[in-house]
């Protein structure tokens, strides 16, 4: 029996998995992701790592296909949804798994996986895969997960948005007619806040307008 410690390694946290596996992030043809929520690949100094070695390389001649599997955790409050939301509209395909997910992962053209382990003691350990064998059973139960999974529009559509007292407080100021000055007077934001406030409320509530907000915020029991 051999090893190969350069095919699969451990790496313990997210500083070590920075500088010993980032350039591993930069996909070229097909970028998959399973995780609990928004926050759990959260690698500030991962993305800079990615960024700069685009930036060093030639462009590939289109952008890596992407993928990303969620657990309803990730549409838990509202900033989350919001974030996903615009994740969406940004390109990649996001699905929402309705069972939890055993392992969090990332695939990266196939050919490399970074399965993400428990916290111990505050750090995660990440574990580099790149034996093929073991990669193509990783890719199989991604398959199978995101087969069963909701597109994260038809998920949405199944649910009220999570909004919170502030943001609901909004919604009944719109349904009241109070004029937007008087509004954030009374919510003790700036006029440009509370605009801002409502065009992301619109954008929870898939509406294009506040009376399409308004209409689909009765419908779902947001508001009297």
């Amino acid at each position: 029996m051999s090893v190969d410690l350069d095919r699969n390694v451990v790496l313990r946290g997210e500083a070590e998995l920075a500088a010993r596996a980032g350039r591993l992030f930069a996909a070229r043809e097909e970028f998959l992701c399973a995780a609990h929520d928004l926050c759990t690949w959260a690698l500030p100094s991962v993305h800079e790592e990615v960024v700069a070695r685009w930036r060093r390389e030639p462009p590939a001649p289109s952008a890596p296909r992407a993928r990303k599997l969620y657990a309803p955790a990730a549409l838990a409050d509202e900033e989350s949804e919001r974030r996903l939301v615009e994740l969406a509209a940004r390109g990649p395909e996001i699905r929402i798994c309705a069972t939890p997910l055993p392992r969090e992962t990332i695939v990266v053209d196939r050919r490399v996986a970074i399965l993400a382990g428990p916290p111990v003691a505050g750090v995660r350990e990440y574990t580099v895969v790149r034996s093929p064998g073991v990669v193509a059973g990783v890719l199989a139960l991604f398959e199978a997960t995101w087969e069963t999974a909701a597109p994260l529009a038809v998920h949405r559509r199944s649910r009220p948005p999570a909004l919170g007292e502030e943001s609901r407080t909004i919604l009944r100021m719109l349904a009241g007619g109070l004029k937007d000055e008087a509004a954030a007077r009374r919510l003790g934001l700036s006029l440009r806040t509370y605009r801002r406030r409502v065009a992301e409320i619109l954008v929870l509530l898939d509406a294009d307008s506040r009376f399409q907000a308004g209409l689909r915020a009765r419908d779902l029991g947001l508001i009297g």
